[in-house]
């Protein structure tokens, strides 16, 4: 098979409407739109939601929920990946570098997921009250 034999599958193309062509195509005088009325005329359109002067859906129904703008510079981190670092201080520069935070984050904790048996010192880095116990079970630190 080469490039310039494929073709489309019969009845996957269909041939542009032709409107204002004569009463025979079905899109003829009117061409579609109906008798008068805004959508019948050039330009005639209204925004998206539009009820007609009715107050709209969307600012009739109450609004809920709230996304936190400083939560897409934090991140987390388990216990299980801090285990498998190979440095023994970790910091928010080493997690970027390992590819466990992204380079965005700006704050990262430690959540108890998973098991550690090395010794790890954080610095600068927030960790739960389990993984907190957890790191300090195994030996680490963890200095704010």
């Amino acid at each position: 098979m080469r490039l310039n034999m494929i073709a489309s599958a019969p009845g996957a193309k269909q041939a542009a409407k032709r409107a204002g062509r004569g009463i025979g195509s079905g899109l003829g005088k009117t061409c579609g739109r109906g008798h008068k009325g805004q959508k019948s005329r050039s330009g005639g359109f209204h925004k998206v939601g539009f009820e007609g002067g009715q107050m709209p859906l969307q600012r009739r129904v109450p609004k809920i929920g709230f996304h936190s703008r400083k939560a897409r510079f934090a991140a987390e981190v388990r216990l299980d990946q801090l285990a498998k670092m190979k440095a023994d201080t970790v910091d928010l520069s080493a997690l970027i570098k390992a590819g466990l935070v992204p380079k965005h984050a700006k704050r990262v904790k430690v959540i108890a997921s998973g098991k550690i048996d090395k010794p790890v010192n954080l610095q600068g880095i927030g960790a739960s009250a389990g993984a907190r116990k957890a790191i300090e079970a195994a030996g680490g630190r963890i200095g704010e």
